[in-house]
């Protein structure tokens, strides 16, 4: 792989999610702080318009339209469809970046802690979750490597590399300093992460570690209406990456009644109960655990 030479920190993906917007408030007022040598750091406030309103979005999930044919339909023109197309020819585009990595920072609802999402499984994000965890050991890594970078939707994925920083529990339009400095402490590793890279001056790392990979979502209980009958089961609630396993109990209804985990393989939930997803009706994620050999 080529040195990273292009780096674009987004922050404000959706306007109410307060971490990154506020960080790169800060880091306008000290850009210094970002550099390291040999990269070009760039900040991005992706969805102005849409932390004016103090919502996720003002028209659709700006995270959600970056396929190629998105990009390149001109008939899709709403607040965050435009918006789309302007990032995507700011750091794109998308096929031909003139942006090497992404950092795309988001925070959830959702008991995460400091979570990195990788989109790609190549020895650059391999050894990169490795350093992350190395630093900050309470973090996790989860891959979302189940489509190629090309078949991504996500703003990141305009860029060969990028990456997705979540971080929670936050309440949507609200900060949260133990949120806040665990988002930056990991923007910070992830550019130290680039700068030894580059160099190739990585420290030691192990051979292999424990992350995890997106293997399905799941749906709130809804009845033949449509009519949402249940919940999240208080079990579950809070526990994202605690293993869930066939029988476990994992919605309850509002007549009293539970459902129970029906899945063949060991569970990992994440994003447990998100607000945001409850438009579309998702409960939570389920990975696998897996082991990561670099």
């Amino acid at each position: 792989m080529e040195s990273i030479k292009q780096i674009a920190i987004v922050g404000g993906t959706h306007g109410n999610e307060y971490s990154g917007i506020y960080l790169l408030k800060k880091w306008h007022k000290a850009p210094s702080v970002l550099q390291r040598p040999g990269l070009n750091v760039e900040m991005v406030f992706a969805n102005p318009a849409a932390f004016e309103a103090n919502k996720r979005y003002v028209d659709c999930d700006l995270n959600r339209q970056f396929t190629y044919q998105s990009l390149s339909d001109d008939t899709l023109s709403n607040v965050e469809q435009a918006r789309a197309k302007e990032i995507n020819a700011q750091l794109g585009p998308k096929g031909d970046s003139r942006t090497d990595f992404i950092i795309d920072l988001h925070n959830t609802t959702s008991n995460m802690g400091p979570s990195l999402i990788l989109l790609k499984s190549d020895d650059f994000n391999k050894k990169m979750g490795a350093y992350v965890l190395a630093k900050m050991p309470h973090a996790v890594v989860v891959f979302e490597d189940q489509v190629s970078m090309d078949e991504h939707y996500f703003l990141s994925s305009i860029a060969p590399q990028g990456v997705i920083v979540e971080i929670g529990p936050q309440p949507q339009s609200v900060i949260r300093q133990d949120v806040l400095d665990w988002m930056e402490t990991m923007t910070h590793t992830l550019l130290d992460f680039v700068e030894l890279y580059n160099k190739g001056k990585l420290p030691d790392l192990p051979s292999s570690y424990e992350a995890f990979k997106y293997e399905e979502t799941l749906s709130l209980p809804q009845d033949d209406l449509g009519e949402r009958i249940g919940m999240v089961h208080k079990q579950v609630q809070d526990n994202d990456f605690k293993p869930l396993v066939k029988g476990d109990p994992i919605f309850t209804l509002f007549d009293g009644g539970e459902i129970a985990y029906q899945g063949d393989y060991e569970a990992y939930p994440h994003f447990i109960n998100e607000a945001a997803y409850y438009d579309n009706n998702l409960a939570m994620s389920l990975a696998k655990k897996i082991t990561v050999t670099i």
